[in-house]
């Protein structure tokens, strides 16, 4: 009898690792909406608009990072995703003007892009087992591959 694959593969973690980080930085623009609306005298639609705009360039650059991924494999496209997603994050920390922040923001929605579903979950699913693969996408939080 032949043992079975593991669950819990080191690209499954590391996967799930660069999704939480990134999803965590993303989900937290929305706690510091307010102090920097009253520190900057910004009215909160500049700010929204900003975070909308970041959402816009997210779905725009997933097939973009998909594309990247194909060309100069997957591990390059992550860390470019992660490149450009810490130059929109300190960026974006020096905008003083709503402008700026949503300009910046198409910066941090393409990093987004380039470390989240579309190219984790390739990489995920290519190291899974053809009997674990379902599982490892359910567990990356995501619908199984096709």
């Amino acid at each position: 009898m032949q043992k079975p694959a593991p669950l819990f593969t080191p690209v499954l973690i590391a996967g799930c690792a660069i999704m939480l980080v990134s999803f965590a930085i993303r989900a937290s623009f929305g706690v510091f909406q307010i102090p920097i609306a009253e520190e900057f005298g910004w009215l909160r639609v500049e700010f929204s608009m900003a975070i909308a705009i970041q959402n816009l360039a997210w779905g725009i650059g997933q097939p973009i990072f998909g594309a990247i991924a194909e060309r100069v494999g997957d591990r390059r496209a992550i860390v470019i995703g992660a490149i450009v997603y810490a130059a929109g994050l300190v960026l974006s920390s020096f905008a003083v003007s709503p402008g700026a922040h949503q300009l910046y923001e198409v910066l941090v929605g393409f990093g987004i892009a380039g470390t989240g579903f579309g190219v984790i979950l390739a990489v995920v699913g290519r190291a899974s087992s053809a009997e674990k693969a379902g599982s490892s996408a359910r567990l990356a939080n995501s619908p199984a591959p096709s």
